[in-house]
């Protein structure tokens, strides 16, 4: 018998998917005397993509046959990376929409295997399975939350989420420049609101409570629980203002009576770049009227036993000296539960300087904001003593760079850009890294290496 080549299969799969397929209007073929429709012409491009995604089914359901869970869920994840050079082929927000939009209908691989156990921590009451974070921007009206959670983050946060819909700035608003892995984005806080975010929220949260209740009837639970109000890891939520918005502190205080009940952690975003006037309130005296107002919003409300979720306040990376001597002293005096470090930079360093694309406006995220954003982290932890918890982001791309960020004084860290390149392959992969890093020099715990370049 003759073996038959791939492309004879190939055409086997399609011809019987098409000839099983009535049409409207068109009398079904009944019989194999009949003629069978004619196959449809693919572009070069649409062969290759057919062919790869049968290829991938093919394999993906011999593979498994064959190994236990943990080896074939290692192959999913590495078999994404297959998929990364066409979303390249796309406009970025094209990319970055369809990328939700997957992640939402669980159209990404699922984490299967356990975390490993030098990387898990407790923060704020809460424990995370390890410290690798999504940053606010990637999900920014909670669209994909679960799918998101089920790549392996210990933590995502969503938004920025503003009280009232608005559709940010004219498009095109992301702009990459793959030669040093760096995108550059002037969104302005594109939001569908609080109201529609709200509704994702409590959906996720009332699924939350009802899986916990079903595996709690089943068996007994012992120790802390895993994950928090969304799913197996940590939810924060991300929150701005609206661009026409004359009371900046009334807009924060709407995002909290709205959402804060769904939130394992809130964060108030006064440093992005591209709402006019919002890094103002960076200020001293901005920055702690604002607190305190948000504070007291968050504890007039009712709580039960978890108590309020931790107020966080995400800053800039193009800070003076005196400026983060400022927003140190109104962190240690507010008793500020952390601070996010940092979020984009408007500055371009000369070799960002020579490409065309350097001169859109906007905020730079990846490779070349880590010297800077570590260097603010590593000054802010020192200014707060490290009395508070930090959020270390900004060029992260490897699990030696997550390390950096926590000698620098981290105690968790976000990626955004690196991921956006990358993809869900990214994350197993840094948290092998990073553990292998603490290992390496003699750490037993994250939290024994936060901080460790400050000593």
């Amino acid at each position: 018998m003759a073996v038959r080549t791939t492309r004879q299969l190939l055409r086997d799969v399609l011809y019987k998917r098409v000839i099983s397929t009535p049409v409207v209007g068109v009398r079904h073929c009944s019989s194999v005397a009949e003629t069978p429709p004619k196959i449809p012409h693919f572009s070069k491009k649409g062969r290759l993509l057919t062919g790869l995604t049968i290829g991938l089914a093919i394999a993906g359901g011999a593979y498994v046959s064959t190994v236990d869970e943990a080896t074939f869920c290692g192959w999913l994840f590495n078999a994404t990376k297959l998929v990364n050079p066409i979303f390249s082929l796309l406009d970025a927000e094209v990319a970055h929409t369809l990328a939700i939009s997957a992640a939402a209908r669980g159209w990404v691989p699922r984490e299967k295997r356990s975390d490993p156990s030098i990387l898990e921590l407790e923060v704020w009451g809460r424990k995370f399975s390890n410290p690798i974070g999504l940053a606010a921007g990637f999900d920014k009206n909670a669209e994909a939350i679960e799918g998101l959670l089920g790549l392996g983050f210990g933590f995502v946060e969503v938004g920025s989420v503003t009280p009232v819909p608005q559709e940010g700035n004219p498009k095109p608003r992301i702009f990459r420049l793959r030669e040093e892995s760096v995108i550059i984005n002037r969104c302005g806080f594109n939001s569908e609101g609080i109201v529609v975010v709200a509704k994702r929220l409590g959906a996720q949260h009332g699924k939350r409570m009802l899986d916990e209740t079903s595996s709690t009837s089943s068996s007994p639970s012992y120790g802390m629980k895993q994950g928090g109000k969304a799913g197996p890891g940590i939810l924060g939520v991300n929150l701005g203002k609206n661009k026409t918005s004359e009371d900046a502190t009334a807009d924060y205080v709407q995002g909290v009576h709205t959402l804060s009940q769904y939130a394992d952690y809130l964060v108030i975003n006064v440093s992005s770049p591209n709402t006019p006037g919002l890094r103002m309130l960076q200020g001293r005296k901005q920055l702690k009227d604002l607190v305190k107002k948000v504070q007291a919003a968050r504890d007039e409300m009712q709580w039960g036993e978890e108590g309020p979720p931790p107020l966080l306040v995400k800053i800039a990376p193009d800070l003076s000296k005196e400026d983060l001597e400022d927003i140190a002293a109104v962190a240690l005096a507010l008793r500020l539960d952390g601070l996010i470090i940092s979020n984009t930079t408007i500055s371009r360093s000369d070799s960002i300087m020579k490409y065309p694309v350097a001169e859109e406006a906007g905020g730079l995220s990846g490779k070349p904001l880590f010297s800077l954003s570590t260097d603010v982290l590593k000054e802010m932890y020192i200014l707060t003593r490290g009395k508070i918890p930090l959020i270390g982001c900004g060029g992260i791309s490897s699990g030696e760079d997550a390390y950096k960020k926590i000698r620098a004084g981290a105690t968790l860290v976000q990626l955004y850009t690196a991921f956006a390149y990358g993809g869900p392959a990214l994350i197993p992969q840094l948290k092998t890294e990073l553990a292998e890093c603490l290992q390496r020099d003699g750490f037993k715990s994250i939290l024994e290496a936060v901080g460790a370049d400050c000593r």
